[in-house]
């Protein structure tokens, strides 16, 4: 028989039916029967940029995302096979390492990637690039390959004309082996230029960048190629110029060689004031008045064969050897506004100096500005030099490998 208190000993007893649970009493045994819903889709989620489609623009860099999880794969195949990529430090993003494509070509994405559970999805896309009708070319100066002085600009030349000028020159990228302050500025529409704030360094070797694929120099007008170009700054050569005192101060690597007897331009043949760059080097050339506009009658009608000489500008001004002037070399200024020395000074000059190499003239009554009359940037105040730049001052990117024993130049303000 049973007690009072064991017939009083009853419990709850919960029991499923399909989704709900029955409670009952009686007296038996506790037992409890839990359920647990388990959703079998992964939580994580996968997106992709540029997602699948056609025409997609070449200036697109490729980002794959995860949501809520990792990338466990990511496999994105151009026409030239598997394109670079880096994973972000939690495994989320990945982002290929160039920022263009090539155009017309086709592009697969393949991606894996887990949620916290370890549950995987998948994603698979392709898209392919536009195929431009128009396309813009670029050269550069100086040219590949050569060795040049610390006066050359770097000049951009386009073969059409530019009217997204802030994104093309945003495209240019200046490479040396240590930091040079300076910015591109913009002659006209098809011209650009970049120039440091003061002289470039010597001895160093230069890398241009032009990443014009997919940059567009008007609507529809692309960029033809990426290229670049590497040449080198030689020793610097600077020489300083004091019309008042008739010397010339000749600099290399910012140590001061030799003071030379000069004599410059004389009264209404001045010779322009500011920092000249040579542009051509002759043994001899013959220079003859007339080609200026002078006349034969003229009294100042000359013509003569110049040895070493070197033009630093388009209108006729020269570096030469001048022996018919030297009894006023280092007293008078008498020429018709060339530099003339005496003729051993002028060998050894000549030996001395290189296309790109640097002529600082100064104390004369007329000055020279940026005007292009020969390779003029230099005369450019940074002010004026900035206005004409889209992007800016900044300093050059570093290049592997690149080395430069040179100082920076002397201050040729104090020279």
């Amino acid at each position: 028989m049973f007690s009072r208190d064991n017939a009083r000993a009853c419990v709850v007893l919960p029991v499923c039916l399909g989704a709900g649970v029955l409670l009952l009493t009686g007296c038996t045994p506790t037992l409890t029967v839990s359920t647990q819903t388990i959703d079998p889709k992964p939580a994580v989620s996968i997106t992709a940029n540029p997602q699948s489609g056609t025409g997609i623009d070449p200036d697109t860099r490729v980002v794959i995302e995860a949501d809520l999880g990792r990338l466990t794969q990511v496999s994105v195949l151009g026409p030239e096979g598997e394109v670079p990529g880096i994973l972000s430090d939690d495994g989320s993003l990945w982002t290929a390492v160039d920022t263009v494509l090539d155009y017309s070509a086709n592009y697969t994405i393949s991606v894996q990637a887990a949620d916290a559970r370890g549950r995987v999805n998948t994603m698979d896309s392709s898209f392919s690039t536009l195929e431009p009708e128009k396309f813009f070319t670029a050269a550069i100066s100086p040219s590949a390959g050569e060795t040049v002085g610390v006066g050359e600009p770097i000049v951009v030349n386009f073969n059409k004309v530019v009217e997204n000028k802030a994104e093309v020159e945003a495209a240019l990228v200046v490479r040396t082996s240590q930091p040079v302050f300076g910015a591109w500025a913009w002659r006209d529409n098809r011209t650009v230029e970049f120039r440091p704030k003061d002289l470039w360094p010597g001895d160093m070797n230069v890398e241009v960048d032009l990443n014009l694929t997919g940059v567009q120099a008007k609507p529809g007008v692309f960029g033809e190629a990426n290229t670049t170009d590497t040449f080198s700054f030689r020793p610097s050569m600077v020489s300083v110029v004091d019309a008042n005192t008739h010397t010339m101060n000749v600099y290399r690597a910012g140590q001061l060689l030799r003071s030379i007897p000069v004599t410059t331009g004389k009264p209404g043949f001045e010779t322009r004031s500011g920092t000249k760059v040579l542009i051509t080097k002759e043994r001899s050339r013959i220079m003859d008045a007339a080609t200026g506009g002078t006349s034969l009658e003229d009294p100042d009608y000359y013509r003569v064969n110049a040895e070493y000489a070197m033009r630093l500008s388009y209108s006729g001004e020269f570096v030469h050897a001048a022996p018919w002037s030297t009894g006023a070399q280092g007293s008078a200024n008498v020429s018709h506004g060339c530099i003339g020395m005496s003729t051993a000074n002028g060998e050894w000059w000549w030996n001395l100096n290189e296309i790109g190499d640097v002529v600082i003239v100064k104390n004369t009554p007329l000055i020279q500005g940026d005007d292009g009359n020969g390779l003029t940037v230099w005369n450019a105040k940074w002010d004026e030099w900035l206005a004409k730049s889209l992007t800016g001052p900044r300093f050059t990117r570093p290049t592997t490998g690149l080395n430069s024993s040179e100082p920076m130049p002397v201050n040729l303000d104090k020279a």
